[in-house]
């Protein structure tokens, strides 16, 4: 199933740094008229992780899930032995300057996402219905299949051409919910927390140690890829007349006109979220894992918006971790249910 490929690390511009949390030469104080972009992106955060809680169960029922065994602990470890495979590909890729081929396997993905949200949930008001007044049921099914792949075509089709920030923002949160709920079906609590904690360590060092990430993020950013939050600081903001390089304003602590937050800061996390309410049938676990996320992304904005270097996944996914224990405990369940090793 496709998720945001490159896991990525929301970015703000710095100054050379030294370490991950060492104030930055050249670096910024936060302004008021930065609330307002952290307040919208926080919002979509938060529509990305109800709308991944609501469609989990139809996506369950018509069998959409990225492994058979969802109690595997190996999957998680696959899974980011795919997600290396797939970064030094692209990075290939982008060395020889092949563009059109990182398009045409990005909007792919996103398409084929796209259509995986759209299959299942449009069931409802078009299988149901049609089944209803007499349609054979494969028939309807088809027609289904059919409309999803039409709709999945239109809006990848409008990325390619016009991938303005609001598109991209529209997009980038049905595929977010999509991939969430699809992890959170296939992942009990113990891999999904393996996965949790490999990808957090992985974005770290990616950003703070190879910072191969600001080179994934001049590639994404460059060709306009769809596979972000894009949130502007004017009104006047346009997407597509972005030209800074993210490596550049990295090293010159340049301010940006918009605020930028991978795919992969939103499903990752969100992941616990699905997991505790529908695995486990928990609403304080996956709220605790809600409001934990929400108070890592507060952290996570007071680096991005000083300037500071950071990745996004240590401290949203550690937030989310922390959110989903408090309240996993205060709702009285056993531990034992979790299926963590050596905790009967």
């Amino acid at each position: 199933m496709s998720r945001d490929p490159v896991p990525p690390a929301a970015e703000e511009p710095t100054a050379k740094t030294a370490t991950p949390f060492e104030p930055q030469a050249g670096g910024f104080e936060p302004k008021l008229e930065d609330l307002g972009p952290v307040a919208a992106m926080g919002l979509m955060f938060l529509m990305t992780q109800l709308l991944a809680v609501l469609v989990a169960g139809p996506f369950e029922r018509a069998g959409i899930r990225a492994f058979e065994d969802p109690s595997d602990p190996v999957n998680p470890v696959i899974y980011v032995g795919l997600i290396l495979a797939f970064t030094v590909v692209i990075l290939i890729i982008a060395k020889l300057k092949l563009d059109w081929l990182i398009q045409l396997i990005i909007l792919g993905a996103i398409g084929a996402t796209l259509v995986y949200v759209f299959w299942p949930l449009l069931a409802y008001v078009i299988v149901v219905p049609l089944v209803h007044f007499g349609v054979a049921p494969a028939t309807a099914a088809w027609i289904d299949l059919g409309v999803s792949v039409g709709l999945a075509a239109v809006l990848t089709a409008l990325l390619y051409k016009w991938p303005e920030w609001y598109i991209v923002d529209s997009v980038g949160i049905l595929v977010a919910a999509g991939a969430t709920a699809i992890f959170g079906v296939s992942f009990t609590f113990f891999p999904a927390l393996i996965l949790l904690v490999l990808l957090a360590i992985y974005d770290a060092i990616a950003v703070y140690r190879t910072r191969h990430m600001l080179a994934l993020a001049d590639t994404v950013v460059g060709l306009r890829l769809p596979i972000m939050l894009v949130v502007p600081k004017h009104r006047d903001y346009s997407f597509l007349a972005e030209k800074d390089s993210v490596s550049e304003q990295a090293s010159t602590g340049k301010p940006r006109d918009a605020m930028f937050m991978g795919l992969g800061d939103l499903v990752i996390p969100s992941v616990l979220v699905v997991v505790a309410y529908h695995n486990l049938g928990n609403p304080e676990a996956a709220i605790g894992a809600l409001v934990g996320t929400f108070a890592g992304f507060l952290l996570l904005m007071s680096f991005v918006l000083r300037g500071r270097p950071h990745a996004g996944l240590p401290s949203l996914n550690g937030g989310s971790i922390l959110g989903f224990f408090l309240g996993y405990w205060l709702s009285g369940a056993s531990f034992g249910a979790l299926g963590i090793p050596g905790i009967g």
